[in-house]
């Protein structure tokens, strides 16, 4: 039987919510898969057919070991969009390379050489920030600003970070993801976030459901997704595409190509599709 292993953390030893039913997903399609820990020494990476990566949620608090460790899957599997596309997504001044060619949040960068200086300009532009780390995950470590004088400046991680102007229809419109598989737009999921926030995470107060696919949306995200491919050479199995609305048009907010969660819990259907893109890259036609 066709072995599929499935890369996760150590809190999360049976994967991300709802991981029973992508198991449970392969199975039905014969392949045989597992949850395994991605820095679990005993794990046999080359006895598997396919290794994809999914709920390893600590990978931006430990990159370069993460990154030393997808390079050595690689050699010895298959594994699904490969360690340089994870490098690559790891660093959000990624949102700054496809610009040109995919709507994107207005997005600039920051370092600890400039900070007062490239935050004050920022703040001329935008007037109001947002300044996120450029490798995290979760909404860890994201503040707002409004000054270079604003005391939530406190409370930065250390950098470099990237800053980008506040979308206020996050608290109104929200935010989606688009699940695109096999470069075909499949799902999407709209989040909203709780009063006062900007963050969409459960963590936070936001809230998830699962929606039509929005033509729009989906078109949007198609597109960084070739981007994405054009830029790095890579042919991505999947993505998860993040949307804002912004001066009336839909921009990516984020992509997310190494451990985009499923939302299993929310819509148990993705569990079906990401198993048929799986069942598609062992039995190609």
């Amino acid at each position: 039987m066709t072995t599929v292993l499935l890369a996760t953390f150590d809190l999360m030893p049976e994967g991300e919510p709802g991981g029973e039913l992508l198991l449970a997903a392969l199975a039905e399609r014969g392949i045989e898969a597992r949850w395994v820990r991605w820095d679990d020494p005993d794990v046999a990476w080359a006895d598997a057919d396919l290794v994809a990566v999914r709920s390893t949620w600590d990978y931006h608090r430990r990159l370069p070991a993460f990154l030393a460790w997808a390079e050595r899957v690689e050699a010895v599997a298959p594994l699904l969009n490969g360690a340089e596309v994870f490098a690559w997504n790891a660093d959000k001044a990624y949102l700054t390379e496809i610009a040109d060619v995919v709507p994107t949040v207005p997005t600039a960068l920051l370092d600890d050489t400039d900070l007062a200086g490239g935050l004050a300009r920022a703040l001329e532009r935008w007037g109001r920030v947002v300044i996120k780390p450029r490798t995290g995950a979760g909404g860890v470590g994201v503040v707002v600003a409004e000054s270079v004088d604003d005391g939530r400046l406190e409370g930065l991680v250390a950098g470099p970070w990237i800053v980008q102007p506040v979308v206020e229809s996050v608290r109104t419109t929200g935010e989606s993801s688009v699940y695109v598989l096999d470069r075909a737009p499949v799902a999407q999921v709209d989040k909203v976030a709780a009063a006062g926030e900007l963050r969409v995470h459960e963590l936070y107060g936001g809230s998830s459901r699962p929606v039509a696919l929005d033509p729009g949306r989906a078109r949007v995200a198609a597109d960084a997704v070739r981007a994405v491919e054009a830029r790095t050479g890579a042919e991505l199995a999947y993505a998860r595409v993040d949307l804002m609305a912004w001066q009336d048009q839909w921009v990516v907010s984020e992509l997310e190509l190494i451990e985009p969660g499923l939302y299993l819990d929310v819509d148990p259907a993705n569990a079906g599709r990401f198993a048929e893109m799986v069942r598609a890259r062992l039995n190609p036609a």
